[in-house]
């Protein structure tokens, strides 16, 4: 006597697919975040390496500017 019949084999089978699929889907999407997390974090030193050469870049600037004379200022503006 069989416990089970071919439908239901046949859906056992095809249950079984569908769960391997979405596990191969989820490890598609673990390994997408990893590389996402990766270029999210190689984009922050980069933007924040850039943000400190711009600082360094306004005090330079501001640095050269107070050793201009007051005169030179002066007439520059106008």
């Amino acid at each position: 006597m069989h416990l089970y019949s071919g439908g239901m084999i046949s859906e056992f089978h095809q249950l079984s697919e569908k769960i391997t699929q979405l596990a191969a889907l989820a490890d598609s999407l673990r390994r997408e975040n990893g590389e996402l997390r990766q270029y999210a974090a190689t984009v922050t030193a980069e933007n924040e390496e850039l943000s400190s050469r711009m600082m360094e870049a306004h005090r330079r600037v501001s640095a050269l500017l107070e050793k201009i004379p007051e005169q030179v200022r002066d007439e520059e503006a106008a």
